[in-house]
């Protein structure tokens, strides 16, 4: 998918419609923009609350492990 868009004076930008659908973002949401070596930029939306990743790797019969022991 490629479409284009126009940098303003002010450095604005619209991501396109068909882009912003495909990623399924509304307004307010954050986004991570990356410069790879290469000049490519990788842009990613920030949907995602560090609250919504709790239990994501919980298997059963295993223990919680504390925060405080994951740093070190």
């Amino acid at each position: 998918m490629s479409n284009d868009a126009t940098l303003t004076s002010k450095g604005q930008t619209t991501i396109p419609k068909e882009i912003r659908d495909r990623l399924s973002m509304k307004p307010g949401d954050r986004m991570t923009f990356t410069l790879m070596p290469d000049t490519t930029v990788v842009m990613r939306v920030k949907t995602k609350s560090i609250t919504a990743l709790a239990g994501m790797l919980h298997k059963k019969g295993r223990k919680p492990v504390p925060v405080e022991l994951l740093s070190q």
